[in-house]
C-alpha cells in the first residue's frame, strides 16, 4: 500500500510539473524557432518597437496569446503570418513549456505602479 501510495504521489507531482510547463524545454523550443531573431537575443528587445517583450511576461498571457496564433484567422485566433506559422507545429505543452521559460526570463516590464 505505501509503494501504491508513493507511486501516486510521485505521479501527481510528475503531472503538475509538466502542466505548470518545463523551462529547460522552453528554452531549447525558444532556440529551436528562433524566437529571439525578432523578439532580441535576451527576448526583452525586440527588433521592432510594435513586437512585444517577451522576457517576463505572465505566463498565462504567453499561452494565450501563442493559442491564438495557432488558431490563426479562426474565432478567437490571431492574424500574422509569421506567428502563425511559427506556432503551427507546437502542441499545448510546448507552448506551456515555452511560457514557462520566457516567463522565468529577467525583465524590465513593469507589473506594478
Amino acid at each position: 500500500m505505501k509503494k501504491l501510495l508513493a507511486a501516486l504521489v510521485c505521479a501527481t507531482v510528475s503531472f503538475s510539473a509538466s502542466a505548470a510547463g518545463n523551462i529547460n524545454t522552453g528554452k531549447a523550443l525558444a532556440e529551436k524557432y528562433s524566437c529571439a531573431t525578432c523578439h532580441g537575443k535576451d527576448y526583452g528587445s525586440p527588433i521592432d518597437p510594435s513586437y512585444p517583450k517577451l522576457a517576463g511576461q505572465h505566463k498565462d498571457y504567453l499561452e494565450h496569446a501563442l493559442t491564438a496564433y495557432k488558431r490563426g484567422d479562426k474565432p478567437n485566433g490571431r492574424n500574422n503570418a509569421i506567428m502563425t506559422g511559427q506556432v503551427k507545429p507546437l502542441s499545448n505543452q510546448d507552448i506551456k513549456d515555452l511560457a514557462a521559460y520566457l516567463h522565468s526570463l529577467p525583465s524590465s516590464l513593469v507589473t506594478h505602479r
